[in-house]
């Protein structure tokens, strides 16, 4: 049997607007289990942007229970929250958020030092993850000397390089071409084989279709099915 490696229940996230209150997240209930491809897919506006900053606790819920690993995260003050990030989350966002000034391996090294690992352990551990993704040739290139694909997969070393419990990607192929983009959900389908846990934020009914299971968000609620079922 899988292991429970997050769970939400009853989550509720508002925020106040002048003098009215905006309730975003209206009760979400969910279970994530170890090795799942999970996708959760929703329009502009549904709430997922939310939600997604909630899972990689970038910010708290209003009301609920929220635990990751066991550990309740309503619980812990600012520098856990940091730590958890750093050790249990790896982010991949839409636009990269590489450093330009830093070759393909100084950026899949940087998680590395905030966890403080020796410079010689970072350095093969980042060459191993630049390999895994495909790029050993492109280890001393700068972002603005690779393709949108490429620095997509440099972001995608530089999550997978501290072993998270969750790798949690928002729109992952928002800023890439059909083709590229597909290459890149070849990526995630291989590393769930390996057993990595993936949360996949997307708006995108296709891209959703890539993982093993999908849930609907929309005005702050979520619903299970397939993406035939939309």
């Amino acid at each position: 049997m899988s292991k429970e490696i997050l769970r939400m229940t009853d989550i509720k996230k508002s925020y106040v607007m002048g003098d009215s209150v905006s309730l975003v997240l209206k009760g979400i209930d969910l279970t994530v289990n170890e090795g799942e491809f999970l996708a959760v897919l929703g329009p502009s506006g549904s709430g997922k942007s939310t939600l997604m900053n909630i899972i990689g606790c970038l910010d708290v819920p209003t009301s609920g229970e929220y635990y990751l690993s066991g550990r309740k995260i309503q619980d812990q003050d600012e520098k856990i929250l940091a730590h958890i990030r750093s050790k249990e989350i790896g982010f991949i966002f839409q636009s990269f958020h590489l450093l330009q000034k830093q070759s393909a391996l100084e950026n899949v090294e940087l998680p590395l030092i905030y966890a403080n690992v020796p410079e010689k352990e970072r350095r093969r551990r980042a060459m191993e993850m630049l390999e895994r993704v495909g790029l050993a040739d492109k280890t001393d290139h700068l972002p603005n000397q690779m393709s949108g694909g490429q620095q997509q997969r440099v972001a995608i070393a530089r999550a997978i390089s501290t072993n998270p419990t969750i790798l949690l990607a928002d729109e992952p192929t928002g800023a890439l071409d059909q083709k590229t983009g597909a290459s890149v959900m070849e990526l995630f389908h291989q590393l769930n084989d390996e057993g990595r846990t993936i949360i996949m934020i997307t708006h995108d009914v296709n891209i959703a279709a890539h993982a093993k299971r999908i849930v609907r968000i929309l005005d702050g609620n979520i619903s299970e099915g397939a993406v035939e079922d939309a």
